[in-house]
């Protein structure tokens, strides 16, 4: 089975477990954070074209709709869709829901201003041809923004597993809620084909969009102080959350072109 499948078919079953979450974020008060930190890095601009790739319930979607931007949205489950539906539409919001696979979006060249993920990346078979796909639809100008983590880059490393066990049988005293034994079986079996599970980040991740065509790259390499909870900042210690904010580059603006001819 391809890798891709396994995913679908693991966050198939996850919508419900997924959906606490983000509903206990969008309640608490890192909310207000998540929305300081789409405005700070999000291009300018009144009313934008967004793109959440990965929305699960839809997180993004929600915030991003209140701030008054129109927002499209894909994920690789029908289930985290359908869920994210809800959610919208007891929002009162309208958002563009399709069904997609990240690495190869149906939409026209230059189509939206900002395009957004949280923890999806590491999940991508061939993030180059994603990130390629991503720079095509974005318009010159727009940002790409990422929130993820190296989160199975712990089985490389006996030492490095041990601190994230450590971690978490911790984080598990203070309430942290543990998964059952069959989906973290299937988890970290998964896991063992995914392409980021070998490959430190966001170091990689840099020189490739700078390849594809990105520029005025950004990184926080640990956003734990501003984004995590006192138990989330205990459960990955070891694997803190880091954030990557590229801009697609205006090839016309680079070579003058956009400028009016001296000469005339």
């Amino acid at each position: 089975m391809h890798i891709q499948k396994q995913i679908e078919n693991y966050w198939q079953t996850a919508n419900e477990r997924y959906n606490e979450t983000i509903q206990k974020e969008l309640k608490g008060v890192k909310k207000e954070v998540w929305v300081q930190l789409l405005n700070e890095n999000r291009p300018p601009g009144e009313k934008l074209e967004v793109l959440d790739i990965g929305t699960g319930p839809g997180f993004f979607p929600l915030l991003l709709s209140e701030l008054g931007h129109r927002v499209t949205a894909i994920d690789c489950t029908e289930s985290m869709l359908a869920t994210a539906r809800e959610n919208v539409k007891a929002a009162g919001f309208e958002v563009s829901f399709h069904l997609m696979d990240a690495h190869k979006l149906a939409f026209e060249d230059n189509s939206f201003d900002f395009i957004l993920t949280r923890n999806v990346t590491w999940l991508m078979y061939d993030p180059s041809a994603a990130y390629r796909e991503w720079h095509r639809v974005l318009k010159p100008g727009g940002r790409l923004l990422i929130f993820d983590a190296n989160y199975y880059l712990w089985q490389q490393d006996s030492q490095w597993q041990e601190e994230f066990e450590r971690d978490h049988d911790e984080a598990v005293k203070l309430g942290f809620k543990k998964f059952d034994k069959t989906s973290v079986e299937e988890s970290n079996k998964i896991a063992e084909d995914l392409f980021f599970s070998k490959i430190r980040r966001p170091q990689w991740d840099i020189p490739v969009l700078l390849s594809l065509g990105f520029g005025k790259i950004y990184v926080e390499g640990d956003l734990s102080e501003k984004i995590s909870d006192e138990i989330s900042k205990v459960r990955y210690r070891t694997i803190p959350p880091f954030m990557i904010r590229a801009e697609k580059t205006d090839v016309r603006y680079l070579y003058g072109l956009d400028r009016q001819d001296s000469r005339s």
